[in-house]
């Protein structure tokens, strides 16, 4: 698997996105894995010539041990005559800095990538992890699901509540019904008091006849 300028170009993009987030102009290089330079960008020109090349050192010296630049100064400072063998063997292209991470992709190394020019410390290597950062693949949102615990467990009953009833309604006492009188008593009344007008006096023959001539 080799590096192709698409990727390349990816990678760069990146980087100077990430340079601006930070408003610091770099000099960005980009090498294969045979170390031959494949593009090659300086932010801040037409100054700061010094930083391509050594972007392009930091780059080469990614790829020949297949690690970041900052990793190989921590352990090539402690060995005498390291940095300065290395540099002529490999005509300048060799520099114990931080700035420079190889490109691997699907799990192979396939270029490199060196940063140089950063106005505060750690930039170049921010700018460097940022161009790596666009080759690695997005992780899809894991879809949600409920803890194991919880699905297990039944859910809790809770005793239901009474139903409310309504308040009973009054109801209206009674009317009590006047029961009409049989119509054998209503006649005999009635005569009754026919009698009494024709005998106001209750007993006894009526006036009229005590004066009648017999």
């Amino acid at each position: 698997m080799s590096l192709t300028i698409d990727v390349a170009r990816r990678v760069l993009e990146a980087c100077k996105q990430r340079a601006n987030e930070l408003r610091s102009p770099v000099s960005i290089a980009i090498v294969d894995a045979g170390g031959h330079l494949v593009l090659v960008e300086r932010m801040m020109a037409p100054y700061g010539w010094a930083t391509t090349q050594i972007s392009i050192a930091k780059a080469t010296t990614a790829v020949m041990f297949n690690q970041s630049t900052d990793a190989v100064a921590q352990w090539g400072s402690a060995i005498p005559g390291f940095a300065s063998s290395m540099s002529e063997m490999s005509q300048g292209k060799f520099i114990m800095a931080a700035g420079g991470w190889p490109i691997r992709l699907n799990g192979a190394t396939i270029g490199g990538i060196g940063i140089s020019g950063g106005n505060a410390p750690g930039r170049d290597d921010d700018i460097a992890r940022a161009g790596i950062a666009a080759l690695e693949p997005r992780q899809p949102a894991p879809a949600y699901a409920p803890p194991r615990s919880a699905a297990l467990q039944p859910a809790p009953a809770y005793p239901s509540s009474p139903v409310p009833q309504p308040a009973p309604v009054p109801q209206p006492a009674p009317v009590p019904v006047e029961q009409a009188p049989a119509v054998g008593t209503n006649n005999l009344n009635l005569d009754q008091e026919l009698k009494s007008q024709e005998d106001p006096y209750g007993e006894g023959p009526s006036a009229s006849d005590q004066y009648s001539e017999k």
